[in-house]
């Protein structure tokens, strides 16, 4: 909704104040039908019937004009309020062969003025109010009087009943719109800050993906030195210790140290990808089998991981970057199983939901507190020890799955495990 006294936008917000707009239109034609139709049988007042239908077939065609619109009409805001005039020329008109403002419900003009402080701007607001005016003030000369007794005393107390029932409804038509508004003003704050996280989030896997970069960049010419002269020293020693006077067991030991450096060169490999560059890597099909096998792989062997996988999604095929989902996937595994305790298993769980696929990975752990788990998913947060873990590892799996479209979300509660829910999108042509 934009805001009070601020012109309402082109094409997209007016989208969305139209159907405001057409909800006031329909409930004020069925309330005026009833309206006429109880004073002129049930309380048999006498009422110019076809000039009043001729009214009230003017909103409805003009309503029915908007709901058959053609798809993808850019909405002006001058429609919208060139729709609110005629509806105030209608009402004045009803009022007019119903006893002008002697009618009860004349004060009605209040309501079309609230809704369009809501969907159009200032100058259309007060326009508006000054038309109502008008219009009211016109009442006071020219109208046709509406008999609603023989008596004075009868026509007061018919006029307050009137007043009354005219109070009620105003009041249901403003509440039910104001109410409206306000949830929406809400959902739109929901959006916004969802939004705001979101951009905060980018903002930090940038960071973060400058310095797996740089990082790269800066190590792999030192470690592949390391390596080259690792290997010349391992070629060295291999000789016979009684040729060289090298004891056997330096082999073994410079074999170590190519092999640590092939693991930091796969590490550094792999930390473009946790931080969501994929060094190239495009959106392509993958199999929901294939995700599964690329995130079990490279896992340790201490705390067991049950996969179960529904049979008619093993070989659906997901459009996404594989390598990157599966380590997502895989973060998400290692934390389960640094939180289970021994013996346990890690359950991973995949299913079909709402046009995506749920990798659901739970654990038996203690789980966390309210606190905790509001707090999880934030960079460098971590409830680990010292040493095992940086409190990167949602935030990267989160990250990378928010850019294709997913979501990660996580349910706790303590002592009975957490439970991590990675969301990745179906393509549109298998939802």
């Amino acid at each position: 909704m934009p805001a009070i006294g601020e012109p309402a936008a082109e094409g997209g917000q007016n989208e969305t104040n139209l159907p405001w707009l057409l909800r006031l239109r329909w409930g004020s034609l069925a309330g005026q039908l009833l309206t006429i139709v109880f004073v002129r049988y049930v309380m048999r007042s006498p009422l110019p019937i076809g000039s009043l239908f001729v009214l009230l077939a003017i909103s409805l065609l003009t309503s029915i004009a908007w709901q058959l619109r053609p798809p993808g009409l850019v909405i002006r805001s001058s429609w919208l309020g060139a729709t609110m005039v005629l509806d105030i020329l209608v009402f004045s008109g009803l009022l007019y062969f119903t006893g002008g403002p002697m009618n009860p419900f004349s004060f009605l003009y209040l309501v079309p003025i609230a809704l369009a402080t809501v969907i159009l701007g200032s100058r259309w607001t007060w326009a508006l109010v000054a038309l109502s005016l008008a219009a009211s003030a016109t009442l006071f000369f020219w109208h046709q009087p509406l008999e609603l007794g023989d008596s004075h005393a009868e026509h007061m107390r018919l006029h307050l009943q009137g007043m009354w029932i005219a109070f009620g409804v105003g009041a249901a038509f403003i509440v039910y719109f104001l109410h409206r508004v306000r949830r929406a003003l809400a959902e739109r704050e929901g959006e916004l800050q969802a939004s705001r996280n979101l951009v905060a989030r980018q903002e930090r896997l940038a960071a973060l993906a400058t310095l797996a970069a740089g990082a790269a960049h800066e190590l792999s010419t030192p470690l592949a030195t390391i390596a080259v002269v690792a290997k010349e020293l391992e070629r060295a020693v291999a000789q016979p210790a009684s040729e060289t006077g090298t004891p056997s067991h330096i082999a073994d030991d410079v074999k170590l140290v190519r092999e640590q450096v092939e693991r930091c060169r796969a590490i550094l490999e792999r930390m473009c990808v946790d931080a969501g560059e994929m060094r190239g890597e495009r959106l392509a099909p993958a199999t929901v089998d294939e995700l599964v096998a690329g995130s079990l792989a490279g896992l340790g062997t201490e705390i067991a991981v049950r996969a179960d996988v529904d049979p008619e999604l093993s070989a659906v095929s997901l459009h996404v970057p594989a390598r990157a989902i599966a380590e997502a996937i895989r973060g998400v595994l290692k934390n389960a199983q640094d939180a289970s305790p021994a013996g346990a298993a890690v359950d991973l769980i995949v299913r079909r939901s709402d046009g995506a696929i749920d990798f659901a990975v739970a654990d038996h752990g203690p789980g966390m507190p309210r606190a905790v788990l509001e707090r999880v998913g934030e960079p460098f947060f971590t409830t680990k020890p010292l040493g095992r873990g940086m409190g990167l590892g949602l935030f990267l799996a989160r990250s990378v799955v928010e850019r294709i479209g997913g979501s990660l979300r996580l349910d706790s509660n303590l002592g009975r495990g957490t439970t991590a829910i990675v969301r990745v999108p179906l393509p549109e042509s298998q939802e």
